[in-house]
């Protein structure tokens, strides 16, 4: 389809933006397990691994975006289908913030690590429920979900190392 050919580039710059973001995100939690005392398990389902998800749904859809896809309806019902599997996996998410105690979430955290992320895979879900009638709009409305999901997951990740850095090795050292 002469729609996707379009997004070639993007997917291409965003999925291996994803994939090497997924990399350095192992890394830095593999440095951080060195650390003693620093482990915290409900906060880790709450905040880091979420954020390795949003980078491999990147990553998923664009590897699934450059599929030969025939039509503009299979191509929707594999975002929708992610953008379904995102949405209730961020309610669980939501429901891990409210419940884990080694955090207390500010708004920020709120808004980065639970609306951000829940908002782009209802864009990648209503996108797919218009994708016939709207095709470029549900194009740019899926890359727009993707671009919000990796610059939330960049945020996320800084905000993780940030905080074990600069609050809690100087928290272990008073």
């Amino acid at each position: 389809m002469a729609e996707f050919k379009e997004w070639e580039s993007f997917y291409v710059i965003v999925g291996g933006a994803a994939g090497a973001l997924i990399g350095l995100q192992f890394v830095v939690m593999t440095l951080l397990a060195d650390r003693p005392q620093l482990a915290s398990p409900e906060g880790g389902a709450a905040f880091a691994t979420p954020t390795v998800v949003h980078f491999g749904t990147v990553l998923l859809l664009a590897a699934g975006l450059r599929a030969p896809w025939h039509t503009i309806g299979s191509a929707a019902a594999f975002w929708g289908s992610v953008g379904l599997a995102g949405f209730v996996y961020m309610l669980l998410v939501i429901r891990r913030m409210r419940r884990q105690s080694s955090y207390r979430p500010d708004w920020e955290d709120w808004l980065s690590h639970g609306v951000l992320p829940l908002v782009a895979y209802l864009v990648l879900l209503v996108s797919a429920s218009s994708a016939h009638a709207h095709e470029n709009v549900s194009l740019l409305a899926v890359g727009a979900a993707a671009l919000l999901l990796l610059f939330t997951g960049i945020h996320n990740s800084w905000d993780m190392i940030a905080y074990q850095v600069f609050v809690r090795l100087r928290d272990k050292g008073d």
